[in-house]
């Protein structure tokens, strides 16, 4: 199963990019067809969009190494010095409801509900599809994915896979979907809302899955009460304290609870005259 997720890392799940390397097994051959799907991204931001098209194009461009950087986070000033979020705002707005990026807002405390302590302007921009992140990273990391080179950083693109994962099985981004950071306590990759609680999820590619700081320090705080955290890594599952940690595969099991209707119906009778 950790052999199928890491060949899911590269292929993603484009349908061309699927049906390519169905055909051919060959992952150059899927590379060309992703690179094909990205360009096609590009044309599609200059046809739609005229006004901030190259706005856009350069966001997009920026998703891999923004995600490659140490705290993950976008940073503006990559795109000009005195950049604000607010004259940029359209332009990740647009990226986001054409489905080509996924973002994630940080939350000022791990606490219900999380959109009330959402922070508009710190987020992280996520690739819609594992396989067209990794194709635009380039540099032959296919295989070196496949092989588990110990000297490449996994950690983008598990994180990208988990986001994409979480987007699809019900946790939006406008109400469930979120990160935390802070300087006292470190930083969470992802913190969800789940049946009525705040879930801390980790994602961890290499041998320190078992070390997590921030969670920890997260988990210790009486003021937040989490009573459970994920951590996602390729490992086996085992729990530690309240704990979790379960190979990175089953976040593909992973579903939101969903909402069960509710119908009240209120009698007016008695107040006639």
């Amino acid at each position: 199963m950790l052999e199928a997720i890491r060949l899911y890392l590269i292929v993603g799940g484009m349908p061309a990019a699927v049906q390519k390397y169905l055909d051919t097994n060959n992952l150059r051959d899927v590379y060309r067809e992703q690179r094909g799907i990205i360009r096609t991204y590009k044309k599609d931001i200059t046809q739609y969009n005229k006004e901030h098209k190259l706005e856009i194009e350069e966001i997009y461009d920026l998703i891999p190494s923004e995600l490659n950087a140490k705290n993950k986070r976008f940073i503006l000033k990559k795109l000009n010095e005195k950049a604000r979020f607010s004259k940029y705002e359209d332009s990740f707005l647009w990226l986001k409801d054409a489905g080509v990026a996924i973002p994630t807002y940080n939350v000022e405390e791990p606490q219900l509900p999380l959109p009330l302590n959402k922070q508009r302007n710190l987020f992280k921009l996520f690739a819609n599809d594992v396989g067209l992140l990794a194709a635009m990273y380039g540099g032959n990391i296919q295989t070196r994915l496949l092989g588990k080179d110990p000297n490449i950083n996994f950690g983008a693109i598990f994180e990208n896979l988990v986001a994409q994962e979480l987007y699809a099985h019900g946790f939006s981004v406008e109400h469930s979907l979120f990160y935390f950071n802070s300087k006292k306590q470190g930083e969470l990759d992802f913190v969800v809302e789940y049946d009525n609680h705040v879930l801390p999820i980790e994602v961890k590619s290499g041998k320190d899955y078992d070390r997590h700081n921030a969670l920890a320090n997260v988990m210790g705080n009486e003021d937040y009460a989490i009573p459970q955290a994920f951590v996602f890594c390729q490992e086996n599952v085992f729990t530690k304290q309240n704990i979790i940690h379960l190979p990175i595969y089953l976040i593909a099991f992973f579903e939101q609870i969903k909402v069960e209707d509710a119908t009240f119906k209120f009698d007016l009778t008695g107040l006639r005259g």
